[in-house]
């Protein structure tokens, strides 16, 4: 077995490199004809680059969509909960729902608030710790929620020139194995299987510069979201903290 049987090039690659037959300037230069010539380790490389690029957009669509609902719902959610209803009924209104972001730190908090006084918490203290690690839960699992996916951009960011390089380097060396054979230079020879060997290379850019890009701004926004969110729980566990000492004074006049 031959150098360029190994890497998947077809006796009939190096036949028509030595006939002179192979994608002349002109002549079926296509990117379509350049990924049929290829070997099969470069065809291999280009189409799982290019279904990472697929999936690369449909995670950018997806997140631009979940971001924007993720701040309009912190937006809906600050306008209700300040706008002087009492907690009871905000509580009332959320739990039966999935509620996401503030919501669910709230129903969090409320939660562990409503239990341990029906259990009759006798010490303010643990209440407030509880209230505040049932808060952080809440925000750890709203912050992965959001952050979700997104490593799969960052790996494709880094990765897919290095794979695509791979592919390159692979189809030069099966093209100059062919270029050997035919004993030309001529460059309406090498052109060809260069050019088939360089679209893994653009494949892997094209893939990875949109990942890049997106997995920094989504994680600006993420950063920026869950900021907010922390900023909430901490003005939340404030007021339910001045609640506690408020029916803590109330039991000790009584």
């Amino acid at each position: 077995m031959t150098g360029m049987e190994i890497f998947g090039i077809a006796p009939a690659y190096a036949q028509e490199v030595a006939t002179g037959t192979l994608a002349t300037a002109g002549e079926r230069v296509t990117l379509l004809a350049l990924f049929w010539q290829a070997g099969l380790v470069v065809k291999i490389v280009m189409i799982g680059l290019l279904l990472a690029s697929i999936w690369t957009w449909a995670i950018i669509f997806d997140k631009m969509l979940a971001f924007a609902r993720a701040r309009r719902q912190l937006d809906r959610f600050e306008k209700v909960f300040w706008s002087g209803q009492s907690l009871e009924e905000l509580y009332r209104s959320l739990a039966d729902r999935n509620p996401t972001g503030m919501g669910a730190i709230f129903v969090a908090a409320m939660r562990e608030w409503k239990k341990s006084f029906e259990r009759g918490a006798s010490s303010p203290i643990g209440l407030q710790m509880r209230i505040e690690k049932a808060m952080d839960v809440a925000l750890a699992r709203e912050s992965e929620r959001l952050e979700g996916r997104l490593m799969f951009l960052a790996t494709v960011g880094s990765s897919s020139p290095f794979i695509g390089l791979f592919g390159t380097v692979v189809g030069i060396m099966t093209s100059f194995q062919a270029i050997a054979g035919s004993k030309s230079t001529n460059l309406a020879v090498v052109a060809p299987g260069i050019a088939e060997a360089l679209l893994a290379t653009a494949l892997g850019l094209l893939a990875a510069i949109p990942a890049v890009v997106a997995y920094n701004k989504f994680s600006t926004d993420a950063a920026k979201i869950t900021a907010r969110m922390e900023g909430f729980a901490d003005e939340f566990a404030a007021i339910l903290s001045r609640q506690i000492d408020e029916k803590t004074r109330a039991r000790a006049a009584e």
